[in-house]
């Protein structure tokens, strides 16, 4: 499945066309703090997606009787680029368990790249609903080795992928190599360029949050 927001209009394209926009990038709070709302809107829209109980809940005047979630999920994140998003999930799933994974572009001199997978982080996945949280996916080769790793820690029921801006290409490479996962974008971008960055895109999503970083 997959779920576009700007295929429906709403606030969240304004956080979008901020993240994008290079005179609003200029403020590093403002970028990190657009990503963290997009976060939690995807979030609430993940949310419609969980099984819910009627329990009762004792007010000043009597009963209400309300509808909760009968369980929390795993937010995974890919270092260091998804911390906000992160951050955006976490003020919405407040009881969540986390899982950090350190993933890097490892580039060659003839153009090509590997993933390289140095750290993992993470709670036991058996039976529950993983949400891995990464602002862009580009080539989609990053998601999907972050995410059979994780699959080492057990096997989740539902496996959910929330992205700030996704490349119809890496979208296609995830679902050929993880049919079943659920992506949640705020936007779809065709094109990517020889380095496999998106276009239009936004631009380095960890450099434009934290900074440059000296390049490997």
């Amino acid at each position: 499945m997959l779920y576009d927001l700007s295929k429906t209009p709403s606030i969240a394209n304004v956080f979008v066309a901020e993240l994008r926009n290079v005179q609003v990038q200029e403020d590093r709070m403002r970028f990190r703090r657009n990503l963290e709302r997009i976060g939690e809107f995807l979030s609430l829209k993940i949310s419609e997606t969980f099984n819910y109980e009627e329990q009762e809940v004792q007010t000043p005047l009597g009963i209400a009787n309300v509808q909760l979630p009968t369980e929390q999920p795993v937010i995974a994140t890919i270092l260091r680029a998804g911390l906000p998003m992160h951050q955006g999930f976490l003020n919405i799933f407040d009881r969540a368990d986390s899982a950090f994974i350190s993933a890097y572009r490892k580039h060659h001199k003839d153009g090509t790249f590997e993933i390289n997978l140095e750290y993992v982080s993470s709670p036991s996945l058996e039976g529950r609903t993983l949400i891995l949280v990464d602002p862009m996916l580009a080539t989609g080769a990053s998601v999907v080795v972050s995410i059979k790793e994780l699959l080492l820690n057990g096997t989740p029921k539902e496996i959910h992928i929330a992205t700030a801006i996704a490349s119809s290409s890496g979208i296609k490479h995830v679902q050929r190599n993880l049919p079943n996962v659920h992506i949640w974008t705020g936007a779809v971008d065709d094109e990517l360029t020889a380095k496999s960055y998106i276009v239009p895109g936004l631009g380095d999503a960890g450099d434009l949050a934290f900074g440059e970083k000296l390049q490997d």
